[in-house]
């Protein structure tokens, strides 16, 4: 658990830069200043939650079933409150048409980042 706790905040942390650095080089000429600031929002929660994932690591191996939990709530907040928000600021650079459906899943990665939040208080609380 512990090293796929690492190996995937790793990859998080690394797309993070990289998707900030295109936010702030490669699309600054291509969406306006509200769609850069969606695309930041984004690169933050992305390495809020990065960091968290690397603290999980250090409870990890007390095998406890809520840091697993935190671990996925985590993982898929970024997925889809991060992801959701990359696809919202570019959407007029990809022409997308299902920007509709992303508003919902924004929020629902928002929640999951509280879960996991939670089940990291309740781990913290059952660690000895």
């Amino acid at each position: 658990m512990n090293k796929r706790i690492i190996l995937t905040a790793s990859f998080f942390g690394a797309v993070a830069v990289l998707l900030g650095a295109f936010g702030s080089h490669g699309l600054k000429a291509l969406i306006d200043a509200p769609s850069l600031e969606i695309w930041q929002k984004g690169v933050d929660y992305q390495f809020y939650h990065t960091f968290a994932l690397l603290y999980l690591s250090t409870f990890a191996r007390y095998r406890n079933k809520l840091i697993n939990i935190a671990y996925f709530c985590f993982t898929f907040g970024i997925l889809l409150f991060s992801g959701s928000l990359y696809l919202l600021a570019t959407r007029s650079v990809l022409n997308i048409g299902f920007v509709d459906v992303l508003g919902p899943i924004t929020p629902i990665g928002g929640l999951l980042f509280v879960l996991g939040w939670i089940m990291l208080f309740f781990a913290a609380v059952k660690d000895k």
